[in-house]
């Protein structure tokens, strides 16, 4: 393991209050609570069914990992947490006894049947959640490449993720890079990228410039898709003047520029949750349902609309 992960520190529970953790989105609004909002309102786990299991900062992020109890109520029973910066949102999540999230890693489960087979880039790879589930779903001739900037998230996947399980299992389909992820390329072209790209706990500022996207579209193949988590409200930044409802905007319309009216987004849960962006020919809805490889993951195919028809709740 990386020589920063000599600053791990195994803590037993030492919350003194209900935690309230902000999936980066979660398909229901698990942990609704806003900055303006009072902690009574909130939907927080007891800080007798939370154990951290690891603390420390890296030169990029403040990390934490987290175990929710599996005897707890909460949406997260029995779930390992990885959350990053100060203001603590989720970037990625696993649960001991079921493959779906139930958040936005299984929206990005349902891009491999309407694109190419080929070679899948994951930018902003975390501890592996996204890989995960499209190595154990889907069949061979999908390929994950992954890029991180922080060796040490992937030092945590590997630690307490089963990254390393993973690595071994599908040892021709995952491929891990340590570095700048809007540099990321592979020879033949991406068949579709998954942009997952946050700092201080907001999108990264790049996302809203139009040349980025000319980039990342560039490095497509033919029919390829991005499909991207252009967080929102439920995403608190470190930085307060990064509101998550203008970030997101300022995102999409920044693709936009890119792909005109080829953009569709899909919000979760109420419209207080995050959003995903999809780009390219809305494919056909039936069967795209039909090839998706478990029942659950259906429901999400209906949700998408066009980028023109998209409004803040």
């Amino acid at each position: 393991m990386a020589k920063e992960l000599v600053s791990l520190h195994f803590l037993p529970p030492q919350f003194h209050t209900p935690i309230s953790l902000r999936p980066k989105p979660p398909q229901n609004p698990i942990f609704p609570r806003r900055r303006n909002r009072t902690s009574s309102n909130d939907e927080a786990v007891p800080s007798n069914e939370v154990k951290t299991i690891a603390k420390f900062k890296s030169r990029h992020n403040y990390i934490r990992v987290i175990e929710v109890s599996r005897r707890s109520d909460h949406p997260l029973a029995g779930s390992r947490l990885l959350l990053l910066d100060t203001p603590g949102n989720i970037h990625s999540i696993s649960f001991l006894l079921k493959t779906l999230t139930d958040s936005y890693f299984d929206v990005f489960a349902t891009l491999p049947p309407i694109i190419p087979p080929g070679p899948i880039g994951v930018l902003g790879f975390g501890a592996g959640s996204t890989a995960r589930l499209i190595l154990e779903l889907y069949p061979p001739e999908y390929t994950i490449h992954g890029w991180e900037i922080d060796p040490s998230v992937i030092d945590v996947g590997r630690e307490f993720f089963s990254l390393s399980k993973l690595e071994r299992d599908h040892k021709d389909r995952i491929f891990i890079n340590i570095g700048d992820a809007l540099d990321a390329s592979v020879r033949t072209g991406f068949s579709g990228i998954l942009v997952d790209l946050f700092s201080e706990g907001s999108v990264i500022k790049e996302l809203q410039d139009p040349n980025v996207w000319r980039g990342l579209k560039g490095r497509l193949r033919k029919r390829g898709r991005i499909m991207v988590n252009v967080g929102g409200r439920c995403v608190e930044a470190e930085d307060s003047e990064r509101d998550g409802d203008l970030v997101m905007v300022e995102t999409l319309k920044a693709m936009s520029q890119v792909f005109g009216d080829k953009l569709f987004v899909l919000t979760l849960g109420n419209g207080d949750d995050s959003s995903v962006a999809l780009t390219g020919e809305l494919p056909d809805l039936d069967a795209w349902k039909k090839s998706l490889p478990v029942r659950e993951l259906r429901s999400y195919v209906d949700m998408w609309k066009p980028f023109t028809e998209f409004t803040l709740s």
